[in-house]
């Protein structure tokens, strides 16, 4: 009997020091290791009202940040047609192997935010889109390969991962709720390729949205100089800490012209955790469009100051039309929630989680009327970006 336990103890021993080895170096190799939906973030602390102001020099944040910034190369394979002389041997005879095609190495650059000691990192959907290799560089010299998680066009973000041997330098979360029009914000990334840099401005305006550059929009605008390359990477405030990564500009010939949006840190953050833990984002959806109210509109429809969004289109078989709405009625609530504007009926009906039964509130022909809606789930964007 002492020898059974004996050999039975031997074994779990070897087998938990396995594991604990397989878990230290190679964490890929355990099952949903990347779909965990465990990920070690850092989160600063809330700021009581009012405290803007950074706690050191903006040279101090800027070194809090840097490391966590890394520059993103990609390299795609274009495929260059077929030479339509290829088969003709009177041309072979002249120009022999000129006319074979040969695959054609496309690269291109852009910025990343190390998020996690763990090895995740967020950047732009745009940046990683074509991708057949990824390589990415980190502050300290260090270069390595980097695969795809998962990413969500409708937001542009993405997240990618490399695997390095010991703790990464990741970004702290700040509260970009919390920012205000006129705080001082640092843009880091790798504009142009020429390397690391930081750039400064302040936050020109916030909730950016109706630009035509995302399904969901709620952009920090600022005019920190954001270049070609800048892409993915983060602006931080004047703590150092994370509250948007940096998405767009707006420039007629490519160059800054102090108009750059990033999107919100909170905005990012629920997108990766989701991407982590399924590999792309679920939203909820209805199936209906909608256009705002113009008070031409709502005074033709004799609302008053009833406030909503007119349906404009309700798509066959969805849940629009399965509980009943129609082209013309003026949606004003979701349960308990005022509906003013599109972007807020997107954002209201995209955080729902499919299969989920709310109230529609409407008004149809002067008339309020509730119907109960079950929450689909938003399709896949088929439309390359």
């Amino acid at each position: 009997m002492r020898k059974h336990w004996l050999l039975f103890t031997q074994t779990v021993t070897i087998a938990l020091a396995l594991l604990f080895i397989v878990h230290t170096l190679k964490p890929e190799l355990l099952p949903n290791a990347a779909r965990s939906g465990v990920v070690t973030l850092y989160e600063d602390a809330p700021q009581a009202e009012g405290q803007q102001a950074p706690t050191a020099g903006l040279s101090a944040a800027a070194h809090k940040a840097m490391p966590a910034v890394v520059n993103i190369f990609t390299s795609t394979v274009v495929k260059t047609p077929a030479n339509p002389f290829l088969d003709d041997p009177r041309f072979r005879f002249f120009f022999g192997d000129q006319l074979d095609s040969e695959p054609q190495d496309s690269s291109s650059l852009g910025s990343g935010v190390i998020v996690s000691p763990d090895g995740y990192i967020l950047t732009n959907h745009h940046v990683v889109e074509t991708a057949d290799q990824i390589e990415v560089a980190l502050a300290d010299g260090r270069t390595t390969k980097a695969h795809v998680i998962g990413s969500d066009p409708e937001t542009d973000l993405a997240v990618i991962k490399i695997d390095l041997v010991g703790n990464l330098p990741a970004i702290t979360f700040g509260h970009p709720e919390q920012a205000q029009v006129g705080d001082m914000v640092l843009a880091i990334g790798n504009p142009f390729g020429v390397g690391q840099t930081v750039t400064m401005g302040i936050i020109s305006a916030l909730k950016r949205d109706h630009l035509g550059l995302n399904t969901f929009e709620n952009f920090i605008q600022t005019d920190a100089a954001i270049n070609p390359g800048n892409s993915g990477g983060a602006l931080v405030d004047a703590n150092g800490n994370l509250i948007g990564i940096n998405s767009a500009i707006y420039s007629p010939n490519g160059g800054s012209l102090g108009i750059g949006f990033a999107i919100p840190a909170n905005t990012a953050k629920k997108t990766m955790e989701q991407i982590i833990q399924h590999g792309s984002v679920t939203r909820g959806w209805i199936g209906a469009g909608v256009q705002e109210l113009t008070p031409e509109l709502a005074e033709s429809f004799k609302l008053g100051d009833t406030k909503g969004v007119l349906i404009t289109e309700v798509i066959r078989n969805s849940p629009a039309e399965r509980a009943g709405i129609k082209v013309g009625d003026i949606l004003i609530a979701i349960d308990d929630k005022s509906i003013d504007s599109w972007s807020l009926m997107l954002e209201t009906i995209a955080n729902l989680p499919p299969g989920k039964a709310v109230l529609a509130h409407l008004m149809r022909n002067g008339t309020e009327v509730s119907l109960q809606v079950k929450i689909g789930k938003r399709p896949s964007p088929t439309a390359p970006r």
